[in-house]
């Protein structure tokens, strides 16, 4: 089993910002599917999906712990449906990232990343990342601020683009692996 796990925080108040584009892509995930998130044994919703001609099923999860302590519920997925932490996919936020670029990695360091740093410290490091561009915007800006804001009206295309792109690297990494997404994506 493979687990995909978009970062976000849970609620309608961050719907649509920066720091939720991890639940936007999981979402665009689960309704290429036509699945349904549900409650799940940890805080997490999940969706669970049987990708064509892969055999083996997919967790789709949306942590519901916020994102600093996104570990709390990626730690208790892995242990209860028993996957290592090769089988993961994390797909976040990244300010050092303009808006749309992705970046794939195979494993790495937080980068700074409350919500990687939380999963590293339950799982450890090895585990694929997909870092999604949303921008640094104003150097002036507090980054908090920043990445808890919705997208600008102007960059609604950009970010539709970007999702389901990141939606289709996702797909990639549940099919054919890390190394194929990196090369297809990065």
């Amino acid at each position: 089993m493979r687990i995909v796990v978009g970062l976000g925080n849970p609620g309608p108040k961050y719907r649509g910002t920066r720091h939720n584009i991890g639940f936007a892509v999981v979402e665009e995930l689960a309704r290429r599917a036509a699945v349904d998130f549900e409650s799940s044994p940890v805080e997490a919703l999940v969706a669970r999906v049987r990708p064509t001609g892969t055999g083996d099923p997919v967790l789709l999860a949306k942590p519901l712990t916020f994102m600093n302590r996104s570990g709390e519920a990626v730690g208790g997925l892995l242990r209860y449906f028993k996957v290592d932490p090769a089988d993961l996919l994390v797909v976040v936020d990244e300010v050092q990232l303009p808006l749309a670029q992705l970046r794939a990695r195979p494993r790495g360091s937080s980068g700074g990343h409350n919500g990687l740093r939380s999963i590293e410290a339950h799982v450890g490091p090895d585990f694929a990342r997909l870092r999604v561009g949303v921008g640094r915007g104003d150097a002036r800006r507090d980054l908090a601020d920043h990445v808890l804001s919705k997208f600008d009206g102007d960059e609604a295309a950009d970010v539709a683009a970007m999702t389901s792109r990141a939606a289709d690297a996702a797909a990639t990494f549940i099919t054919d692996g890390i190394d194929v997404m990196m090369n297809r994506f990065n």
